[in-house]
């Protein structure tokens, strides 16, 4: 598909009022993409596990207003309150998507939104809020579409996600989501996430993610600056290169279940993507001391049990160990004996590997 094909003709109807809830889960990157060109197009093709636990469930009430409005009238509310601080973001996503979903100023939105994992814990709520929300957008498209075929409906919605936080376009679809053109992967394009199109093995399917809180506060460098240090990073042709091969070499690791060559992967990814923050111009490092604390004890951990443990990051202090289902008990033990000294207040989140976005 192309982007044209996601503007609208005419409407059948459009309805009076209504209401629609959408949940929609976190994702963790395993092949990491760093670095953005205009549109929110990514530089480098990606994929991803989808969560299950930690997730944002988004209602949007919407009343048809007598004659379409200048500006885009909304009311939000986070966990029960009005955030007037959150507006900016909605409006700025609004403004991208208003092309693609035309009736946005005929409206007046009541949009509530939260967390099921506590705020200002580490982890990215941008991803599964606007996807949240670019589905239930999408939910009241068809119903003044009769008839749209599931298919479109769920790239749409990821297509629009996109548009308000890139990665959000891998948590509208599950288990295993791939984002980004990629000359090898059939059916991969830089304008929505698809399903990862071949042969995965059982055991990736009940994979374990647990969330270390190694610190909870607001980071030193937002994603979006970093995005954009990667312009004229002396490394960026390298990395987008080491990513492409990544993805391809996966593609046999998914299949044969090869957890070995999983964690070689994985592992590598997390830190290449933090080199490349320690060596942008200007540089910055968003790892704390425990999360090197804890990577060092993962690898021993493995040197000494042949367990398959292994570690991912995203752009910030907090790990994600992944692993596999057989192999739980062993890893929450290990993380209660050793692991728990280092994450901030003791806390942590269990999760696992979810199967995407939910019609509430």
């Amino acid at each position: 598909m192309i982007e044209k094909d996601f503007i609208p003709s005419t409407y059948k109807f459009e309805p009076e009022q209504g209401k629609v809830q959408y949940t929609a889960p976190s994702n963790i990157a395993l092949v990491k993409y760093w670095g953005k060109k205009p549109n929110q197009i990514p530089a480098n093709a990606s994929v991803s596990f989808t969560l299950d636990e930690c997730k944002t469930i988004t209602s949007v009430g919407f009343t048809k207003l007598n004659k379409e409005n200048k500006d885009y009238s909304f009311e939000l509310l986070f966990e029960g309150k009005s955030r007037e601080d959150f507006k900016p973001k909605i409006e700025l996503f609004f403004m991208r998507i208003e092309k693609y979903l035309p009736f946005l100023k005929k409206y007046h939105f009541a949009i509530d939104t939260s967390n099921s994992f506590p705020h200002s814990s580490g982890i990215a709520s941008s991803a599964s809020g606007m996807a949240a929300l670019a589905l239930c957008l999408m939910d009241m498209e068809k119903q003044m579409v009769p008839g749209m075929d599931p298919e479109f409906f769920f790239r749409k919605a990821s297509f629009l996600a996109r548009l308000g936080s890139g990665s959000a376009c891998r948590s509208v679809k599950g288990n295993l989501v791939q984002w980004g053109e990629h000359n090898e992967i059939t059916g991969s394009t830089n304008l929505y996430g698809i399903p990862y199109p071949y042969e995965v093995d059982e055991v990736f399917k009940s994979y374990q993610d647990t969330i270390l809180l190694v610190h909870k506060g607001q980071k030193s460098v937002s994603s979006t600056v970093g995005h954009d240090l990667m312009h004229n990073h002396p490394f960026a042709k390298n990395r987008f290169g080491q990513a492409h091969e990544n993805l391809i070499r996966l593609r046999s690791i998914f299949a044969e279940g090869n957890l070995k060559d999983f964690i070689e992967v994985v592992e590598s990814e997390a830190l290449t993507l933090h080199a490349m923050m320690m060596t942008s111009i200007p540089y910055f490092i968003l790892m704390k001391p425990n999360t090197l604390n804890i990577i060092e004890k993962i690898w021993e951990f493995r040197r000494e049990t042949q367990n398959h443990l292994c570690f991912t990051l995203d752009a910030g202090a907090n790990v994600h160990l992944l692993y596999p289902e057989d192999e739980k008990n062993e890893v929450n033990k290990f993380i209660k004996d050793e692991l728990i000294a280092y994450c901030e207040n003791g806390q942590y989140i269990c999760d696992r590997i979810g199967f995407g976005a939910k019609k509430m």
